[in-house]
């Protein structure tokens, strides 16, 4: 009885032991997350490691608080015990968005969670040019008590005394307000306190969306080194590079009641005159070019350039404005230019109003008008075409066949012994044969002529205009020109083709009606600034694909006589 419970007795002290076996194994089972640092600045990174044999961590969680980058994994397989243990680690890098302290939430690791842990993140030291440090940040705004919708420059430079292998630089969109970037970044080497720095100067429109305190944070920089021999050598540093610059209070004004509409918010606004003529002649295009440059504005927000007013007087065709978005150190810079096209009805002094556009002064926060002067043309009356040929002058038979003594000038042209031919049989026997070959030739030159198309007889008080059949050349040109060229080659081209000197006295002399359509909507869209112009393009390829329809009841002459060959149309 007694060895019975001895044996029951030993069962405790079996279980015991196998549990002591096996509690490694449940350990290592379960997953382990640490930090390799529990304290950081904000704009620093830290790691995060998870070991596992479960397989790989989900990273999601971390993405509340933290920008994640840098993932790595590795695994490595151990004998202990005569058995086999693998075990993978896995391996994040965190930067904090914000400061303070900072829980890392439980990874969710196969069908278990890794515990939670704590980062303490305290605000990020701001550097300046007199800290000397590695990297430092500087932040330049054009206008620190802006006005509503106004645009504001923001110039972002980093300074960093090591080459770097890779970066970012980060400014984030502020609450009430529009933050885009602007142009490419431009780079530069500049000497502070004795230091050789490399600098990024990246460029930003700052739009306020209402009117209060507008708090715009710091930039933030984060980056590794290339590194140099000495750190490579000696071995210092971790190649990192971190740098914040100061956070920026913007006080936004709203808008002035007495502010004119639209609201056109400007540091300055100037306009001139590029082109300004003083004469015109009716029926013909006078080009008057007018130029604007504005400070602190960008293309959405500034109105066009208006078109003047000349009544019945005349037209006004205004091609649609040419822009130019530049920075003025820090501000931002406007360029408009735009061409306006006026055609007289009426010979007479013809008075175009002066452009005047209204703006606020947002550095003396008043309205301000911008204007130019009146424009007084002294217009003639046009040349309508080409002058007329002068007639030629009646043929006097009788001065043209001296020694008639008061014949009749059609017997001595035609009866030989008026002449004295019948005396001389020789020369008239080769003015025969000179006729029998020029008669030959005739015919070659009238065989030749039908098998080319025939150009057209010039009109009197006009001149002959060439068709496109009269050379592939012209035709080659007018495709190449509406394939690759402005509108102005193209334009210029069709007046060369018809012979003319204006793009109305092409449409009118134009048969297709569908050619004639698409150049007044072509002139529309360019001087009314109406129509797609990449659309009319097409179009014009289309219309003009075999070459100008000539009219031949323009272009014909009136011989009275029936045409020798068929009328093509080309």
């Amino acid at each position: 009885m007694t060895r019975a419970i001895n044996m029951h007795g030993r069962w405790p002290l079996q279980v015991l032991a196998a549990l002591l076996l096996w509690l490694p194994l449940l350990a290592w089972a379960q997953p382990r997350a640490w930090l390799d640092r529990d304290r950081i600045a904000l704009g620093d990174t830290v790691t995060l490691n998870v070991e596992s044999d479960q397989g790989a961590p989900d990273f999601t969680p971390l993405r509340t608080d933290f920008d994640l980058s840098g993932q790595t994994s590795s695994r490595q397989v151990e004998w202990s015990n005569g058995s086999m243990q693998q075990r993978n680690l896995y391996g994040v890098a965190l930067t904090p968005r914000r400061s303070g302290a900072l829980v890392v939430p439980g990874l969710q690791v196969g069908g278990t969670r890794t515990a939670p842990l704590t980062l303490q993140v305290d605000a990020a030291a701001v550097a300046g040019p007199d800290s000397n440090a590695v990297a430092f940040i500087e932040t330049v705004i054009d206008d620190e008590t802006p006005y509503v919708q106004q645009s504001v420059g923001v110039v972002v430079r980093l300074y960093f005394a090591s080459q770097l292998a890779s970066g970012e630089l980060v400014l984030d969109t502020p609450s009430g307000a529009s933050l885009q970037r602007v142009g490419d970044d431009r780079t530069d080497v500049r000497q502070v306190n004795g230091r050789r720095y490399n600098v990024v100067e990246r460029r930003f429109l700052l739009i306020p969306e209402r009117s209060g305190a507008l708090r715009l944070a710091g930039a933030r920089f984060s980056g590794r080194s290339a590194g140099g021999f000495f750190d490579d050598f000696f071995g210092g540093g971790d190649g990192r590079m971190n740098a914040t610059g100061a956070d920026r209070t913007l006080q936004v004004q709203a808008q002035p009641v007495q502010a004119s509409q639209p609201w056109l918010p400007l540091k300055s606004l100037q306009l001139r005159y590029t082109s300004a003529p003083t004469s015109a002649r009716t029926g013909e295009a006078a080009n008057v070019v007018v130029e604007a440059i504005a400070d602190g504005a960008t293309r959405a927000q500034f109105t066009d350039l208006p078109v003047p007013d000349v009544g019945s007087a005349a037209q006004v065709f205004a091609e649609p404005a040419q822009y130019e978005e530049t920075f003025n150190g820090s501000t931002p810079r406007l360029k408009i230019t735009r061409r306006y096209s006026i055609v007289p009805r009426q010979p007479g002094p013809l008075v175009v109003p002066g452009p005047r556009l209204p703006w606020w002064d947002v550095r003396a926060g008043k309205a301000e008008e911008a204007r130019l002067p009146d424009l007084t043309l002294a217009v003639v009356a046009g040349t309508g075409g080409t002058a007329s040929p002068a007639p030629l002058p009646p043929i006097d038979t009788d001065a043209a066949l001296p020694g008639t003594d008061g014949q009749d000038s059609r017997i001595a042209a035609t009866d030989p012994r008026a002449s004295g031919l019948a005396e001389r049989p020789w020369p008239w026997m080769g003015a025969a044969i000179g006729l029998a070959l020029l008669w030959v030739l005739t015919l070659l030159w009238g065989w030749q002529r039908g098998r080319r198309p025939r150009a057209v007889a010039p009109v009197a008080g006009k001149p002959a205009v060439p068709t496109v059949a009269s050379g592939r050349a012209g035709l080659a040109e007018l495709r190449r020109t509406l394939d690759g060229e402005g509108f102005d080659q193209v334009e210029a081209q069709l007046c060369a083709m018809a012979g003319v000197e204006r793009i109305e006295q092409v449409i009118a002399r134009l048969e297709d009606a569908a050619q004639r359509q698409v150049l007044q909507d072509l002139q529309q869209a360019r001087w009314g600034g109406q129509g797609d112009l990449s659309a009319l393009r097409m179009r014009l390829r289309g219309a003009f694909r075999d070459g100008p329809h000539w009219s031949v009841a323009a272009a014909a002459a009136d011989t009275g006589l029936a045409p020798l060959y068929p009328t093509r149309r080309t």
